[in-house]
């Protein structure tokens, strides 16, 4: 278990084992979630650190392609 103070302003630091668990460094955001049973911090992650976690083997795809099986998808349900 980990803990920190708060300042008169409101403000806390995150104990380094907590941002080491949450892999975030500074000018990171974190988000708080708050639950009956206490605060849930999370990391806000941008999705641009999501580009090429998808990889994909096959032939180009256009966009119309794309268009295309989601209508047919559609259809289908």
């Amino acid at each position: 278990m980990f803990e920190s103070s708060i300042t008169v302003k409101g403000q806390t630091t995150l104990p380094k084992a907590v941002r080491d668990s949450l892999a975030v460094k500074a000018g990171d955001r974190v988000r708080y979630v708050i639950l009956d049973e206490g605060v849930l911090i999370m990391p806000v992650r941008p999705t641009s650190r999501l580009f090429g976690s998808l990889k994909y083997d096959g032939p180009p795809v256009s966009l119309e392609d794309m268009d295309r099986a989601i209508v047919e998808g559609a259809i289908r349900e």
